[in-house]
C-alpha cells in the first residue's frame, strides 16, 4: 500500500505540472477505470496524454495523442527506481515535466529519487485494492445523483490516496486553521477547503481492509452527539469525522445499501446541523423518467 501510494503521488503530481487550476484541485485527481487508474487527458502543448496504472495486466501506461506510447511494468522495485523509469519514458516521449520531488501528507516525506525503503508491489493485494474503489465508486457515484448543488466527482486524492465526493453548500467557509497535515503548505488547504462542504469517500488505511468515512468543514455543533446509521458507524471525536469499517460493509449481506445509507445519514447530519438548504441543493435522481 505504501509503495503505491508513492507511485501514485508522482503520477499525480505529474498531472499537477500541466493541468490548468480548477476548483479546490480537481485537476490533480486520478480515476478509477475497468482496469485501475488514470489521469484523463493531461494537455501538453497542441496535443494531450495521459497515464494509467493498469492493475490487470500490472503495467503503467503513458499514452500520447500523436501515438507515441511507453510502458513499465508494475512489480516490486523501488521508488526511486519507478520515479526515474517514469520521468525517462516522459522525456522519450518528448513530455519536459518538472514535479516537486518528494511527497505530501505523509511523514516523514522521503524524496522520490532517494526512496529505496518501499520497494514492495504484490499483484493479488492490488487486485484486491482496486476491487475496493471499484465498489465503493460505483455506490460513491449513485450517491452523488441525489445531489443538484456543486459537487465535485468521484476522484481519487493521492495525498492521502482516498477515493472521495464532496458536495457544497455554497457559502463560503472561514480559513482552514494552518498546520494539521503534514508536508502541505496552508495555501493549498486553504483552496481545498473555502467552501463549506460535506466529503465522504474510502481510505485504504486505518484498519486492515481500510475504512468509509465522513465528515463537515467546518464541523456543525453537535456531530459528536449526533446518531447516524447503520449501527456499525462512529464519530470518531481526534479525526472529527463519522467512520465505518470496510468489513462492516463487505460482510453483509447487502453491501450498496449498508453503504449507501451511511453516506446519506452522514450528510443528512451535516447538511442538518449546518443549516443547508437542502430543498434548493437536492432532487431525485429519477426526476426526468416521466419523459
Amino acid at each position: 500500500r505504501d509503495t503505491l501510494h508513492m507511485w501514485t503521488q508522482i503520477v499525480g503530481k505529474i498531472r499537477l505540472a500541466h493541468a490548468p487550476m480548477v476548483n479546490h484541485w480537481w485537476q490533480v485527481a486520478l480515476y478509477v477505470t475497468p482496469r485501475g487508474l488514470t489521469t484523463s487527458a493531461i494537455p501538453y502543448r497542441t496535443g494531450v496524454f495521459d497515464i494509467e496504472f493498469d492493475f490487470v495486466d500490472h503495467r503503467l501506461g503513458i499514452r500520447v495523442s500523436d501515438g507515441s506510447r511507453r510502458e513499465l511494468a508494475l512489480e516490486p522495485k523501488p521508488v526511486a527506481q519507478f520515479y526515474a523509469e517514469t520521468m525517462g519514458a516522459l522525456g522519450e516521449l518528448g513530455i519536459r515535466t518538472r514535479i516537486h520531488p518528494q511527497p505530501n501528507e505523509v511523514a516523514p516525506a522521503i524524496p522520490f529519487a532517494d526512496d529505496y525503503e518501499h520497494a514492495s508491489y504484490d499483484p493479488h493485494a492490488v487486485r484486491l485494492f482496486w476491487g475496493q474503489l471499484l465498489q465503493a465508486n460505483r455506490v460513491l457515484g449513485e450517491f452523488r445523483t441525489h445531489f443538484v448543488g456543486k459537487d465535485s466527482p468521484v476522484h481519487v486524492f493521492w495525498g492521502s490516496m482516498d477515493l472521495t465526493c464532496t458536495r457544497f453548500s455554497g457559502r463560503p467557509a472561514p480559513p482552514h486553521p494552518p498546520g494539521g497535515i503534514p508536508n502541505v503548505p496552508d495555501w493549498v488547504t486553504r483552496e481545498a477547503y473555502c467552501v463549506e462542504l460535506f466529503s465522504c469517500g474510502f481510505w485504504p488505511g486505518g484498519g486492515e481492509e481500510g475504512g468509509f468515512y465522513a465528515y463537515g468543514y467546518p464541523e456543525p455543533v453537535g456531530c459528536a452527539d449526533h446518531p447516524v446509521r447503520p449501527a456499525t458507524a462512529s464519530y470518531q471525536r481526534g479525526s472529527a469525522e463519522f467512520t465505518l469499517p470496510y468489513e462492516a460493509v463487505a460482510d453483509t449481506a447487502d453491501p450498496d445499501r449498508v453503504l449507501s445509507e451511511f453516506l446519506h445519514n452522514t450528510y443528512g447530519a451535516i447538511a442538518e446541523l449546518g443549516g443547508w438548504d437542502r430543498a434548493a441543493l437536492e432532487a431525485g435522481p429519477h426526476r426526468w423518467e416521466h419523459r
